[in-house]
């Protein structure tokens, strides 16, 4: 397929130009693009089913020599029990891998030893690791703002400390903040920033899907590659079954726009297609940086309703933090590249001064490593709360310290309130956060549910000193798999602003009582204890 015909599928796919997806033409024309996704996917799909057809055929040929295949096995599932007891981390992770080793000792131990080595998410950390340690050339530690947050909050001060040694997350002052409460409001402000560009453009985003606002997002994104600006867009290689072409990237490619998917999904099983890219990371000239809850797709600006009204929010930080940003995202582009890529000409401008505003930490979430940034950050959101923690999230999967927490915060007196949505995205997830309730509902927990749909929100508010907004959800998967970000928020103006919001949201919610998990029915609640059983590994 030549440049030309890339050009066309691009237009043809998300109607830029002349190309408008409006119509009976432009919706055959995407339902076209759909059919190429969908013939993928199941390409995808029976790749997979395929693998697991000749593991049976393999373990059904190998029955003649069952006796030192059990033998053999039942050693594998041995090793592997004693493995999980003397590891560290999660004991609720260690409690999940015994249920299949327990069920099925044979499939169970393959699939334990299978995602346990895996030596490319081994080379990847190591790569990963690298690149952290070239970025702390350009990332310096910020000792004055460290010590002088330390003198006003020993508890925050001491996180901070946390985050620089562990995530490489610097203390920045010099930074000004803006809190979109809705993505409505954040996506303007978003194509306002990107008309701005100059020298150039970094946008990683966890789901791209077309609609308005991805073709007004690509319409910008070609006017400012034709004027010279660098742009780099990763998005997750999951779109690839749902979302988008395969040659998405080669087609934007033809359009000046560098771009690629993080770990790509192939016909061929793989564990660490369970490590996703879940970061929302828009940066522009190192001035300006977004983050939050907001995906490049209509429902989360209100153009398409899936479940209700979406409720999401989100950050614009320009100033001094944005460096943080900017390098966080050439760390998982480069992660992938053979040539280094140098970051002199992506330095924060010298120019840019911000009043300050409190302080701000962004930070990192690698799944790969021993430490668990998110989850930490938010324990200790909750652990050193006095007044209040109000928490917007659209999964509630808890491990044991985390449910301990917030139990605990609660029952000293601190108000614990939850807010979820009322009309899910995944049923599956809904149901196991509802065994969650009760518990959480006993030791005096608010939980709150969004009656008008969906919350996809990612936001912790304490005391009105402290806030944490970003990509990190209350689940296994964000605080265990996925790559994720956010921001630590310490006496700025815009906390006030976010707990107003709470305030508002809670308006437009249903509180949960322990009598409501009684109301679901028997297939709801057994699904939800079941899918409890095995959450540490979805």
């Amino acid at each position: 397929m030549n440049g030309r015909r890339y050009v066309w599928k691009l237009k043809e796919c998300f109607g830029m130009g002349n190309y408008m997806s409006t119509g009976t033409k432009g919706n055959n024309r995407f339902g076209n693009i759909k059919t190429m996704i969908y013939g993928r996917t199941a390409v995808i799909m029976l790749g997979f089913l395929a693998q697991l057809i000749l593991l049976v055929v393999a373990f059904y040929w190998l029955r003649g020599y069952s006796y030192l295949f059990y033998i053999f096995f039942l050693i594998i599932s041995g090793v592997a029990v004693i493995h999980i007891f003397n590891a560290g981390g999660n004991p609720d992770m260690k409690l999940a891998w015994m249920f299949p080793i327990a069920i099925f000792p044979i499939f169970g131990a393959i699939f334990y030893t299978t995602i346990i080595m895996q030596p490319g998410m081994k080379v990847m950390y190591g790569r990963l690791q690298k690149l952290a340690r070239y970025t702390r050339t350009y990332v310096k530690p910020r000792e004055a703002s460290k010590e002088k947050l330390r003198q006003e909050s020993p508890a925050i001060g001491q996180l901070a400390h946390y985050l620089e040694k562990w995530d490489n997350s610097p203390v920045y002052e010099n930074t000004q903040v803006t809190y979109y409460t809705l993505g409505d409001e954040q996506f303007p402000a978003m194509i306002e920033e990107l008309m701005k560009a100059e020298k150039f453009i970094f946008m990683e985003f966890f789901i791209v899907s077309g609609g308005r606002m991805m073709e007004t997002i690509l319409d910008v994104l070609k006017e400012k590659a034709q004027q010279g600006v660098e742009v780099r867009f990763l998005y997750d290689g999951t779109n690839v079954l749902w979302n988008l072409p395969s040659f998405f990237p080669k087609m934007m490619e033809e359009e000046g726009i560098k771009c690629k998917m993080f770990s790509p999904i192939r016909p061929i099983f793989s564990p660490h297609y369970n490590n996703r890219d879940h970061r929302k990371i828009l940066v522009v000239d190192g001035r300006v940086a977004f983050t939050g809850g907001i995906n490049i797709a209509d429902e989360y600006i209100n153009e398409k309703q899936r479940f209700g009204h979406w409720k999401d929010v989100g950050l614009k930080l320009m100033g001094d933090a944005v460096e943080r940003f900017t390098y966080m995202f050439l760390e998982l582009w480069n992660e992938s590249e053979r040539q280094k890529d140098t970051y002199d000409r992506y330095i924060c401008p010298k120019d840019v001064s911000c009043p300050s505003d409190g302080y701000v930490i962004p930070y990192s979430v690698c799944p790969l490593g021993p430490e668990r940034v998110g989850e930490k950050v938010y324990l200790d959101i909750i652990n050193t709360a006095h007044t209040y923690v109000h928490i917007m999230t659209p999964y509630l999967i808890l491990d044991y310290q985390m449910m301990m927490a917030l139990c605990f915060a609660a029952k000293r007196g601190v108000e614990v309130v939850i807010i979820m949505p009322h009309v899910p995205d995944k049923k599956y997830a809904f149901y196991l956060a509802k065994t969650y309730y009760n518990e959480l509902l006993d030791a005096g927990v608010k939980i709150y549910e969004y009656e008008p749909g969906f919350v996809h929100a990612k936001l912790f508010v304490a005391d009105e000193l402290k806030a944490v907004v970003g990509t990190v959800n209350l689940d296994y998967r964000s605080l265990y798999h996925h790559f994720e970000c956010g921001a630590v928020l310490y006496r700025n103006s815009q906390i006030k602003v976010m707990e107003r919001d709470v305030q508002d949201t809670l308006k437009k919610c249903i509180e949960m009582k322990a009598e409501d998990y009684k109301k679901l029915k028997l297939r709801e609640r057994f699904l939800g204890r079941l899918m409890r059983v095995v959450a540490p590994l979805m």
